[in-house]
């Protein structure tokens, strides 16, 4: 009886076709480690916002540790709009916002966004597994240059390829 009932749900299961929705793309705040004092300050916080200010214009930048996303990981690319002032300027002072990714196997890794609500309109269409800043061969210096300041910096990520839009021709 109990392998019966076992069969009948893992039919309904598969026949119910269920879509794993990802974060991917959904938005979520830059962050950056917290200094000891701003983590005290802040409630013991791990980390702190990256500000507006804090990011050049046009520059790609990924961030670790963002709690808004299921990986902890925040990209942002040179395409993603800024936030602006009422005037149409850069509001340095604001949280700079980027979306969710995940780390990728280029050529072999889906990035695709699943569920839209929020998610930047011209983004789903644009998402690819590409490496971010930096190439592999930079990411190898680093590490064997200096094994813990790789790890306080980029924490076990081994790869520069993370879901991220690719860039928009001029």
């Amino acid at each position: 009886m109990f392998v019966r009932t076992a069969l009948m749900m893992s039919a309904a299961l598969l026949l119910g076709g269920c879509e794993v929705a990802s974060e991917i793309g959904k938005p979520c705040r830059l962050v950056r480690k917290a200094t000891p004092e701003e983590s005290a300050a802040n409630n013991n916080s791990p980390t702190m916002p990256i500000l507006e200010r804090e990011i050049a214009k046009q520059q790609d930048f990924i961030s670790f540790g963002s709690v808004n996303c299921e990986d902890l990981i925040c990209v942002r690319d040179q395409d993603y709009p800024r936030a602006l002032n009422e005037d149409g300027s850069v509001n340095e002072n604001a949280p700079a916002m980027g979306y969710c990714s995940k780390p990728c196997v280029e050529g072999a890794s889906s990035c695709d966004v699943t569920d839209t609500d929020d998610v930047n309109p011209d983004l789903p269409g644009r998402m690819s597994c590409r490496p971010m800043l930096l190439d592999q061969d930079t990411l190898d210096a680093l590490r064997s240059a200096d094994e813990a300041f790789y790890r306080r910096t980029f924490g076990e990520n081994n790869s520069p390829f993370f879901c991220a839009g690719a860039l928009i021709p001029d």
